[in-house]
């Protein structure tokens, strides 16, 4: 059996009141149709990045509707790793190619976690191009599989797509966050469009009291008597943390005590984390109005959010995206949000709410440096967002989007009785 992660209990009822009424009932009432039905999700970390923030909220709000559903991770060594990150920003558009090698360091590692794999589930989600060979190679074993791509495919390097696509074949479905991401002469035939989603009641996003959230901030550092600019992401070339660093020296030239803290994280299937890690090091050192923190030296979820709630400003300079998840946790606490043009992100901030779109350093700056100005404009922002956020981007509207895909393969294929049949706990959410 590959790593099963460890869940709490979460209460799907808790959410009532918080996101829209219509999105609860639906999700309840085809919960109901798929009750007993086991369903397992594949990825390749339990921390660090959007992917493993969804399914640990995911997975156990699933199984409290009365699914049976699971989490579990692949496993790899360095070399896989390598290969795998080097797929991942192929499939963005980075340049490169794959060598007879790399193919079999890929194979190797899919084959050993394909001979793992348990057999006793109807659907199976798989995560990203790390765990995509899977089906093909366990065989289908009476599971609907859905490959769910969280990265930007639009326009991939033509030598990690045709590494990729063979594999897909052996899919039933697949989920995108936005049609435009779908590659060139993708072979899956039914196809998906989910957006990712927040959960509110996180430790990342529940509602911290204001004294708290300033004392963990000033226990590491950060001086809240000055202005405050953040960038919250993985340490990642796409999200152009030194594009960051460099809009901020020019906003800086105008507003001389502004600071601007850098928060990482680094996860178990990135490699390539640590050298940005060193990269943003470097080009920091010295500047004490510059604070670097990543998730493996004294910064979570709880001084993430802190961070969040409390910043003048959040950045998310992205130049490739596929969604983009911090954007909308920022917006959730009101806080603006300067972000680039890429990706989802403009799903989540439209015209005139949430904040302000850009595509260069200098745009970015500008855009800073206007909100910092202007704050009554930012606060108006930064609210807006917050409903829009509520509207579209809350678990509850992830959870639906997932049980009507899984509702409908269902239909197409139905589930064998004993899924069905299986003794499972009520749905803690009266119907």
């Amino acid at each position: 059996m590959l790593d099963l992660v460890d869940l709490g209990k979460r209460s799907f009822s808790a959410y009532r009141g918080i996101a829209p009424d219509e999105q609860i009932d639906e999700v309840l009432h085809l919960a109901e149709r798929l009750r007993g039905a086991r369903c397992l999700h594949l990825n390749a970390t339990p921390y660090g990045g959007g992917v493993s923030e969804l399914l640990r909220s995911g997975v156990p709000l699933l199984n409290d509707l009365g699914l049976v559903a699971d989490w579990q991770i692949i496993r790899g060594d360095q070399a896989f790793f390598q290969v795998t990150k080097r797929l991942h920003n192929g499939l963005q558009g980075a340049p490169g190619g794959f060598s007879e090698s790399d193919k079999a360091t890929y194979l190797a590692h899919s084959q050993l976690n394909a001979s793992h794999l348990s057999a006793d589930y109807d659907f199976i989600f798989v995560h990203d191009p790390q765990p995509a060979a899977l089906p093909m190679l366990a065989g289908r074993q009476g599971a609907r599989w859905i490959w769910r791509c969280h990265i930007d495919t639009a326009r991939p390097n033509p030598e990690a797509w045709e590494f990729l696509r063979p594999f897909l074949y052996a899919y039933d479905a697949a989920i995108f966050t936005m049609s435009e991401f779908i590659p060139p002469n993708f072979p899956i035939g039914h196809v998906a469009i989910h957006s990712p989603a927040i959960d509110p009641l996180s430790p990342k996003n529940l509602p911290l009291p204001a004294e708290l959230a300033r004392h963990l901030l000033e226990w590491i550092g950060v001086r809240l008597s000055r202005p405050l600019v953040t960038q919250i992401s993985r340490f990642d070339t796409w999200k152009d943390p030194l594009g960051v660093i460099a809009a901020y020296r020019r906003v800086r030239d105008h507003i001389p005590d502004l600071q601007l803290a850098m928060v990482g994280s680094l996860a178990l299937d990135d490699p390539e984390g640590w050298d940005i890690y060193r990269q943003i090091r470097d080009a920091t050192a010295g500047d004490t109005f510059i604070h670097v923190f990543t998730n493996l030296v004294g910064v979570g979820n709880v001084e993430v959010n802190a961070f969040q709630s409390l910043s003048n400003v959040v950045i998310q300079k992205s130049i490739r995206e596929g969604f983009g998840l911090v954007v909308s946790e920022a917006l959730w606490k009101g806080t603006p949000v300067v972000a680039g043009r890429a990706g989802g992100i403009p799903l989540q901030m439209p015209e005139g709410t949430g904040g302000v779109l850009v595509d260069s350093v200098e745009e970015c700056a500008e855009a800073v440096l206007r909100l910092l100005r202007h704050p009554q404009e930012a606060h108006c922002l930064g609210e807006r967002g917050r409903e829009h956020v509520r509207r579209h981007f809350l678990m509850p509207r992830l959870l639906l989007d997932t049980l009507r895909l899984m509702d409908t393969l269902a239909h197409k294929r139905p589930l064998e009785p004993r899924a069905l049949a299986l003794v499972s706990p009520q749905p803690s959410v009266p119907l």
